[in-house]
């Protein structure tokens, strides 16, 4: 039987390693065992924060979204209970963006959604 060699896979799988720890400080750059570890930790990172983004972005727009309405003497919530009422279903994204680049078709929308909001309340 013939001898194999194996220095071919592991210098590709290091190559691998180190292409993805490529801009890290350090030894982490350049060392296998903390570049892996490196990498590992950074991918588990990536991972998390693909959902953490989503969170990151709705909390945005409902600031953005609560800024825009408190002009027209409403608040957030109340301003969502309003669209529910109206029967109004536009997301907190599209909501957001009008209220920054259209402010008249935003402006349109707080007045349906006031309109359907008892004024006692």
């Amino acid at each position: 039987m013939s001898r194999v060699k194996r220095g071919v896979t592991s210098h590709a799988k290091h190559k691998k390693t180190f292409k993805a720890a490529k801009g890290f400080y350090g030894r982490r750059k350049n060392t296998i065992r903390t570049a892996k570890a490196a990498v590992d930790r950074a991918m588990q990172y990536a991972t998390r924060d693909r959902r953490v983004k989503k969170r990151t972005f709705r909390a945005l727009w409902i600031q953005r979204i609560n800024a825009a309405v408190r002009e027209f003497g409403l608040t957030y919530s109340r301003f969502i209970d309003g669209l529910a009422k109206a029967g109004i279903e536009v997301d907190r994204k599209v909501l957001s963006e009008l209220a920054i680049h259209e402010p008249e078709a935003f402006k349109a929308i707080v007045e349906k959604a006031k309109g359907a909001i008892p004024a006692a309340a």
